[in-house]
């Protein structure tokens, strides 16, 4: 059997063999509760398992990617979404010689505050709550206080902060690296969330016969390959090769930190999809009838536990926080389909249509 000491030594020889620019477990800025160590696991390995355990990680695997309620068995949910985050940026992380663990950690917890219906469920409790509610925010939320009976994961500074600036609106892909602010995993993980969901986004549009092949602009295609197969190639490729200097085994003059970028060229295809896929797949479906009936169903719940904050669980919130606070959060944490069940409890006939099938008679929290 392995001893203890041997692991310690593993431990830090990994450490040393990063990068010089990675994020290590030695020179972490801690948790906001400083814990014991025993010395034998990394910090964002610990991070990462306790994301993965926790309930609003579990939740993620029936809330929705882009299509609500969505007639098959193989479109997106934010768990798979996660999942394919995770491997796209630990590919980026592997081949810089950054850490790994805790890219994923990040990539594993930046959706975990997400509202049910995708972003046009967040767009909606941003609205009738007047907070601009943001899911990043709500994530971080999630992980420092809501989750384990409100202590919280009490996660490494570099995770929470990976997850809180992971969120880039409709700038462009790459956003705005921040020194101080960003690790390079944290840089990866930001690029990573934009790049999977415009990959697995199209895939699922295509399915859904929102557009075809064909609709995709040639000068994409021409950057990124014909497939997405092709794609997740050509961009982790590109990622490696314009960001090499984060590796430290390129020879620099330069005395600013190395950033993680993309070429121009492939920047600008990957753009380029991203303002296609709003135009033709993301507007169009925040503008149909079963969104607007989404948007209803939040805006229900939302005045129903802000009338009546008392039916609102504690495990989902914080008993004593103002009546706003406590919606938003018990709202947030919600499934589409306990969410659909919560709002047929509080108005019978809410719900009817949504789902072809009709509402689930039972889903446990």
């Amino acid at each position: 059997m392995t001893n203890s000491p041997s692991i310690f030594q593993r431990t830090q020889a990994r450490d040393a063999a990063f990068s010089p620019y990675a994020a290590r477990n030695a020179t972490s800025k801690g948790r906001e509760r400083p814990e014991p160590s025993d010395g034998k696991r990394d910090n964002y390995v610990t991070d990462r398992e306790r994301i993965v355990r926790s309930k609003a990680f579990r939740r993620l695997m029936h809330k929705t990617q882009v299509f609500l309620a969505p007639r098959g068995d193989h479109y997106l949910t934010r768990l798979t979404h996660t999942m394919e985050v995770s491997l796209l940026a630990r590919a980026v992380a592997r081949n810089l010689n950054l850490n790994e663990d805790l890219t994923e950690a990040i990539c594993m917890g930046h959706d975990v505050g997400h509202a049910p219906f995708g972003h046009l469920g967040e767009a909606t409790l941003a609205e009738v709550s007047g907070t601009g509610f943001r899911h990043n925010r709500q994530s971080v939320r999630v992980v420092e206080l809501l989750e384990n009976g409100g202590q919280g994961l009490n996660l490494t500074w570099e995770v929470r902060q990976g997850i809180l600036r992971h969120s880039k609106g409709r700038g462009g892909i790459e956003g705005q690296a921040a020194e101080g602010l960003d690790t390079l995993e944290g840089q990866i993980a930001k690029i990573a969330d934009a790049l999977a969901y415009v990959n697995h986004d199209t895939e699922d549009a295509i399915r859904a016969g929102m557009i075809t092949d064909r609709d995709i602009p040639v000068s994409v295609t021409a950057v990124l390959g014909k497939t997405r197969q092709e794609w997740v190639v050509t961009l982790v490729r590109d990622l490696t090769e314009t960001s090499w200097a984060a590796s430290g085994d390129a020879p620099t003059t330069s005395v600013s930190l190395p950033v993680i970028r993309m070429s121009a060229r492939v920047s600008a295809a990957a753009n380029e999809l991203r303002d296609f896929l709003f135009k033709r797949v993301y507007e169009p479906a925040s503008a149909n009838e079963q969104a607007e009936r989404a948007r209803d169903i939040i805006r229900l719940l939302y005045r129903h536990f802000l009338a009546n904050p008392a039916s609102v669980p504690d495990d989902y919130s914080i008993p004593g926080e103002p009546p706003e606070r406590r919606a938003l959060d018990y709202i947030s944490g919600m499934t589409d389909g306990y969410a659909l069940l919560v709002a047929e409890s509080v108005k019978p006939g809410s719900t009817k249509g949504f789902w072809e099938r009709g509402v689930p008679v039972s889903l446990p929290r």
